[in-house]
């Protein structure tokens, strides 16, 4: 093998070995900020979680800002309006009198902890306190 071939050969090699050895050298940033920047999907604007889990906490602490009676619609009925497991019916003013006579205080605290089949806030996790004060203020107002 001749010099000319050699030099040749080792020039096809640099030039192969060039994008390798590129991604090899390239240091990657590894800060919060930069990892968040990658992971954001393309062609969306650029969040940031601090800004994101602010607006969480804005939203949670101001509730849905529907009133109690599209709350019922849209997440009561499914079990209010059938007696599903025992729950008291909407308008069924036997089946809501004992729980009206605990007072509104112990009616909330069973909405938002839970009782017997109803899990934790129904099935509106993303409801406020005051959402379901107003949603059980509609239902007993019924």
């Amino acid at each position: 093998m001749s010099l000319y071939s050699k030099s040749y050969a080792f020039v096809f090699l640099m030039i192969l070995s060039a994008p390798v050895m590129a991604i090899q050298a390239r240091v990657v940033d590894n800060s919060p900020e930069a990892m968040e920047q990658r992971l954001q999907p393309p062609g969306l604007p650029q969040l940031h979680v601090k800004e994101v889990a602010a607006a969480a906490a804005v939203t949670a602490g101001n509730g849905l800002g529907l009133s109690g009676e599209q709350i019922y619609n849209q997440f009561c009925t499914i079990c209010h309006a059938a007696g599903v497991a025992g729950a008291p019916k909407l308008g069924d003013k036997a089946a809501w009198k004992p729980r009206v006579d605990q007072g509104i205080d112990t009616l909330l605290q069973h909405a938002i902890q839970g009782i017997n089949a109803m899990p934790p806030k129904g099935t509106c996790a993303q409801c406020s306190d005051s959402d379901l004060k107003a949603t059980i203020e509609y239902m007993i107002s019924k």
